[in-house]
């Protein structure tokens, strides 16, 4: 830490553009989430700010003028758009009339995507970032930090500075060079093939045709239609989005290369639209919404139409968000993904930690089980 300036910034243009992605230019496991262009669009349109509970306080290291590690941290005064479900904790806080919140939460909002979070030059710098995190969450008063999807080696140095590890599972996709999507279903077992073909025929048989329109081709009118999508899925479950069409029209313009908008159309007219991130090492699902119900409409708007685009540009990996035992039966398969915790009162940190081992346990289980049902054919052995 002797080595280093620390420093607790409330906004990424105190570090700048340029700065803050060479950062992440360097990490091993970046994707287009952890850019400037998206955090940015997060914070400057409101979305993650102090208003909705995602108070920047992003934690840097410095030498002399140049940036060496970084943390995406927010002081959060609730747990909604985590992906990481931590309300029965608030609950037991609450119950015992202790202030949960605020927490501290590093983590991309809104976004399960696992990648790097302990940004840095290199292993030295990383070691004080876990380092001046531990300094911060014990002079803070807080109830509790959170590290959300960081990468497995993340994961065990946050363990090994005093953090609780926590797994989930996500399903992903993996191309294995397929040459079209008839390639990628003949490694299918013939019901699941056949399955896929039933939900394309149907949506097709309905008449629906579909429009792959790369960000950088996207109209406003694409834009607006894919954001009324988008909103209508929240509509539908009684809820409020998280994203503003600010947020969407401005990622529109900064980050359009790592953009895909799939839109649904049937009688020259759009009903349905997903929106898909991508950079060369995977494209990752994010949203999607329909205004007229259609049998297997979602799957081949949100699933299918992105495999397409996957094989076709050579892509290695289709991350399929959060949940979804649905995924497997289509080629996605279990992957473990991982959170780090620290609790400030011991009494709840025992407590938790008696938790996540049991947790962990089933979990482990159940992707054991998840991968027994896999849905591609048995390789037999010459």
């Amino acid at each position: 830490m002797s080595n280093y300036r620390m420093g607790i910034v409330s906004s990424l243009d105190a570090i700048g553009e340029a700065a803050w992605n060479d950062l992440v230019a360097r990490q091993t496991d970046a994707n287009p989430f952890l850019s400037y262009a998206f955090l940015s669009a997060l914070h400057d349109t409101g979305c993650a700010s102090a208003d909705t509970g995602w108070r920047p306080q992003y934690l840097c290291l410095w030498q002399g003028k140049a940036l060496h590690a970084a943390l995406p941290l927010y002081a959060k005064s609730h747990s909604y758009g985590e992906y990481v479900f931590d309300w029965a904790w608030a609950d037991a806080y609450s119950r015992h009339g202790l202030p949960y919140y605020p927490k501290l939460l590093a983590a991309i909002p809104f976004t399960p995507v696992s990648g790097n979070r302990l940004l840095a030059r290199d292993d030295a710098a990383r070691q004080a970032l876990v380092a001046a995190l531990g300094e911060l969450q014990k002079n803070a008063g807080l109830s509790s930090t959170h590290v959300l999807f960081p990468t497995e080696t993340e994961a065990q140095l946050l363990q090994q500075a005093g953090f609780m590890l926590r797994s989930g599972v996500q399903f992903h996709w993996e191309n294995r060079g397929y040459a079209d999507f008839s390639d990628f279903l003949s490694t299918l077992e013939r019901k699941k093939s056949k399955n896929i073909r039933a939900e394309r025929r149907k949506v097709a048989e309905a008449g629906v045709t579909f429009r792959q329109v790369e960000g950088t081709e996207a109209t406003a009118a694409d834009w607006g239609f894919f954001y009324r999508c988008y909103a209508n899925t929240y509509a539908e479950h009684h809820s409020t989005p998280y994203l503003n069409p600010a947020f969407f029209e401005r990622i529109g313009k900064t980050m359009p290369q790592h953009i895909l908008l799939v839109l649904a159309e049937r009688d020259g007219a759009p009903i349905a639209a997903s929106l898909v991130v991508h950079d060369r090492h995977a494209l990752y699902g994010r949203y999607w919404g329909a205004l007229e119900q259609v049998p297997c409409l979602h799957f081949e708007t949100a699933y299918y139409q992105p495999l397409e685009f996957c094989i076709r540009r050579g892509i290695p990996a289709f991350e399929g968000g959060a949940q979804g035992e649905h995924k497997l039966a289509r080629g996605f398969l279990p992957r473990q993904t991982w959170s780090a915790h620290w609790i400030a009162e011991p009494a709840f940190a025992d407590a938790i930690r008696h938790f996540l081992r049991r947790e962990s346990s089933g979990m482990g289980a159940y992707i054991d089980e998840l991968n027994e049902h896999a849905p591609f054919k048995m390789l037999t052995a010459v």
